[in-house]
């Protein structure tokens, strides 16, 4: 198939971009490196049927020719994002929406729409299933992804209903792994390249909010069998092994042999207390589940890291 993979630059796309490469695909990566980096590409670029635009989805899809699928991937996906690419942030989650949209409604193409774990907030229930629907500041500084997002998935359902566009939505869950930003403002490689640097692992409040990580190639692997299902309604995609912040810096400073300790800053704003996917959907659907170990994914971030960090 051709497969148009907007945001190919980022951290999750790029895997995926190799990924669909490695199975006969022609892919198209579009991004205009806001938060992409060109060196997720150089892997890319030498492959036959790769090709790469750059441009910015939330004005244009500057794409020729048919494609068969499009993950719509383009987005700022961090707290440093959302604060410093507000209206990026916003546009990619709405105008670039409804432009990938109208390119599959044309092209007969099925969609994919990476939501996030965030349409959740800080939740209520939990762990989150895909019918709980959140408790989110719509105001908060947090919400230009909130609730972009929310927004995303509310007009890919309307595609899909009123327009007839195969349309699939994945709810990411906190996902790590090789070619994350150092300083995205994300706990993992905030935590490995302070650990590396031999310097105090800062941990917001007590440290007893959790979150569930999720390798990269699993993650990977759920998007991919998403896509080929027949399954409309949203997806959680994510780890269900959960851990407290405090238990994470501890691992990590112990796995990288930093004897510096942690510092503790003030929570941020809405920032969530606990986060933990439901993943029976997946399964039951497509069969999904993670399969690389936590110590396994941590060998092979860290090793990344150990790569792209200014000691």
């Amino acid at each position: 198939m051709r497969v148009l993979v907007s945001g190919g630059a980022g951290f999750i796309p790029s895997h995926l971009c190799e990924v669909l490469l490695s199975q006969g695909h022609e892919v198209v990566a579009v991004d205009n490196f806001v938060t992409g980096h060109r060196r997720n590409l150089q892997t890319l670029l030498v492959h036959p049927n790769f090709s790469f635009v750059e441009a910015d989805v939330t004005k244009e899809l500057p794409v020729a020719g048919r494609v068969d699928r499009v993950f719509h991937m383009a987005s700022p996906a961090s707290p440093i994002d959302y604060v410093q690419l507000p209206f990026e942030t916003l546009y990619c989650g709405s105008d670039a929406t409804r432009i990938a949209l109208d390119r599959c409604r044309k092209d007969g193409a099925r969609f994919l729409l990476a939501s996030t774990s965030e349409v959740y907030g800080d939740p209520l229930v939990h762990p989150q299933p895909e019918s709980y629907w959140g408790n989110v500041n719509p105001i908060g500084p947090r919400s230009v992804y909130d609730e972009a997002k929310r927004f995303a998935e509310a007009v890919t359902m309307a595609y899909h209903r009123y327009h007839g566009v195969e349309t699939r939505i994945v709810r990411i869950f906190n996902t790590y792994g090789p070619r994350m930003r150092e300083n995205d403002g994300r706990v993992m490689p905030a935590f490995i390249s302070q650990a590396l640097r031999r310097q105090p692992l800062t941990v917001f409040g007590d440290g007893q909010q959790t979150r569930s990580f999720c390798f990269v190639d699993d993650n990977v692997r759920g998007l991919l069998g998403l896509m080929e299902s027949d399954l409309a309604e949203p997806c959680n995609i994510g780890n269900p092994h959960e851990m407290t912040m405090l238990e994470l810096a501890e691992y990590i400073n112990e796995y990288t042999g930093n004897p510096a300790g942690v510092v503790h800053r003030p929570l941020p704003q809405d920032d969530p207390t606990q986060r933990k996917p439901i993943i029976d959907r997946a399964r039951a659907t497509f069969g999904w589940e993670p399969r690389v170990g936590f110590a396994e994914g941590i060998e092979r971030t860290v090793a990344y890291f150990r790569g792209i960090v200014q000691l």
